[in-house]
């Protein structure tokens, strides 16, 4: 098992790093901001921000609240303020929140072309396994570690984790890992050039269905309908491989934000981010009964009482 840990930074103090990975011992104090100079659009001054070493490798981590751990990685272009916004609402439900800095600049909008030039970055990174025939990204293993960490320090029964979009199948891989328990997948749209294909290797999906199986886990699943990023087809390849532990749900195309981001309007191109970008905030709204549902099913399976939710 590959040994973690963790430093912490005064978050009043700390700016937020650039780059999601650093050899151990560098520095975070550099402050980041969009190409061109511009500030970020959420300054992110209301999480702790962490360096967390895993087997040898450190990344930031954001971290807020208090109750047992949920683990949200970012969707691609980055940590925006959308997504951001989806950690607090998971904090608010009465959870530890741990945001690992992956890719993209940590709190901003990026635009259109900046998004591309992350999104060209991380597919030819040797974390992450973007196209059919590589299996499962070598950056799940750092997840599985960080998952430890978070169940160490906030305790509880284990550990939820909700995936997004590129990082959308690494909350199920994330349950090799046995501290994760409450996987939410989001919009998975790896691999990127396979819509029918799952971002797992033969022997990890083995290991996933047996464990399910086994432990009469669950996994939630979200995506649009007509997602050409998040397909039908992978929705039924996740049930084929799951069976009834897979709980997919889809939404319809016109329930999606019809004035996204920049990066979701012009790259994407289609009805995506089922909590985040393409959220509408509307009591009732399709998109806010998902939302209430992810953390309702955090919470039935997290163990926390109504009594414990809420708290910061």
């Amino acid at each position: 098992m590959s040994q973690a840990r963790h430093t912490r930074d005064n978050p009043a103090d700390a700016s937020l790093p650039t780059s999601s990975e650093q050899p151990t011992g560098a520095s975070t104090t550099t402050s980041p901001n969009r190409s061109g100079g511009s500030s970020l659009d959420d300054s992110l001054d209301d999480f702790e921000h962490r360096v967390v070493e895993v087997g040898g490798v450190a990344k930031t981590v954001h971290v807020t609240g208090s109750g047992p751990a949920v683990v949200v990685m970012p969707e691609m272009p980055g940590i925006s303020p959308d997504v951001a916004r989806l950690a607090r609402w998971v904090r608010d439900a009465g959870f530890t929140v741990f945001v690992p800095s992956l890719f993209g600049v940590d709190g901003a909008y990026p635009t259109a072309e900046e998004g591309e030039a992350i999104i060209r970055r991380a597919c030819v990174s040797a974390e992450f396994s973007a196209f059919a025939g590589g299996g499962t990204s070598p950056v799940s293993a750092w997840l599985r570690g960080l998952a430890r960490v978070a169940l160490d320090e906030a305790g509880g029964p284990g550990v939820g984790a909700i995936g997004l979009c590129f990082t959308g199948n690494f909350a199920l891989t994330m349950a090799l890992e046995p501290a994760v328990i409450a996987p939410v997948v989001n919009h998975p749209s790896l691999p990127l050039d396979a819509p029918g294909e799952l971002e797992l290797s033969a022997v990890d999906a083995d290991a996933l269905a047996e464990r399910f199986r086994r432990e009469d886990l669950q996994v939630l699943a979200y995506r649009f309908q007509g997602d050409r990023w998040c397909t039908g087809q992978r929705f039924a390849a996740y049930q084929r491989l799951l069976g009834d532990a897979f709980l997919g749900r889809v939404l319809p195309a016109e329930a999606a934000n019809p004035d996204p981001p920049p990066f979701f309007r012009d790259v994407v191109g289609c009805a995506h981010s089922v909590v985040t970008a393409h959220f509408v905030d509307e009591a009732g709204h399709p998109t806010v009964r998902a939302r209430d549902e992810i953390l309702a099913f955090l919470t039935a399976k997290l163990h926390v009482t109504p009594e414990g939710a809420g708290s910061s």
